[in-house]
Formats: C-alpha cells, structure tokens, sequence
C-alpha cells in the first residue's frame, strides 16, 4: 500500500515548525526539511503603550477612561494560528501532505482548531495538547516519533 505522506504541526503562541515525513524512516530528515515560523514578540506593555484615551460624558464636563475592546496578546495568537492555517492549506491544495498532525500548546491548539478550513479538520488524524516548540530539532523529532502516530502512514 501506498505510505501517505504526514506532516507534524508543532506550534504555541510564537513559534511553530512543521515537520515534513517526520514519521518515515527511510532517510535521514535535514533541517532544510522543516519549515519554521516566528511571531514577532512583543510584550503587553510595548502593544498598548499608547492610552486608550479619555471620553466626555454625555451631561456635563466629565471626562473618563476608555476601555480596550479586546486583548491585543490573544490576537496576536490568533493571527499567527490564521497565518499557519494558510500556510497549511495551500501546501495541502498544493498536494505536499495527506495527514496532519497537531501537536500544540492547548490555548494555540484552540486557535488552530478555529482558523482551519474543514478540509484540514478533515485530515488532521491527531491532536496532541502539549507543547514541543521548546526542544532542539532532534530531540523533538524522538519525542513525535515516540507519539504512537506511526499506525497513521498505513492505510
């Protein structure tokens, strides 16, 4: 049978890589072969350093705060899981993988969840809620291998 081609999505709020045939062990993988992604980091206090500003009462000379209308962090998540879901549909449009595999921070995982097409949700064979962005490219490679995904290359 034919082995399909699964790649391994490894992200959190910043960072992500995607591992191409993580799973086969007929070659050696390069570095060339991953595909790396960064957020540019910035802290809460660098995004919202401008005041949101002061707003007059309706009746009278009083001034108030205004609000933030959302959290620019969460947004920030949100645009970057936007950003890898593209990234991944086109390559999926593309025909360069058959499967995916997740393997996410649990607040990233949820923001990926939303920003996929149903054509990812529907190929996407597991979800792993932990966060693997931090281990060297080797070490992580192990560590997927280790998963228990490898039933997924045989039909």
């Amino acid at each position: 049978m034919k082995s399909r081609r699964i790649w391994v999505l490894v992200a959190d709020g910043a960072r992500a890589r995607i591992l191409r045939d993580v799973l086969s062990t007929g070659k050696t993988p390069d570095k060339q072969e991953d595909l790396v992604f960064h957020s540019e980091p910035r802290q809460l206090r660098e995004i919202m350093a401008d005041k949101p500003g002061r707003s007059f009462a309706s009746t009278g000379a009083r001034r108030s705060a205004m609000e933030y209308h959302s959290e620019p962090v969460r947004e920030q998540d949100r645009a970057f899981a936007a950003m890898l879901a593209h990234t991944l549909h086109s390559h999926h449009v593309a025909g360069d993988f058959d499967q995916l595999v997740v393997a996410a921070a649990p607040q990233m995982l949820g923001d990926l969840r939303q920003a996929f097409p149903e054509s990812l949700l529907k190929i996407t064979t597991a979800e792993i809620a932990k966060d693997f962005t931090k281990l060297p490219s080797h070490e992580l490679r192990d560590a997927i291998r280790k998963l228990e995904i490898k039933h997924l290359s045989v039909d």
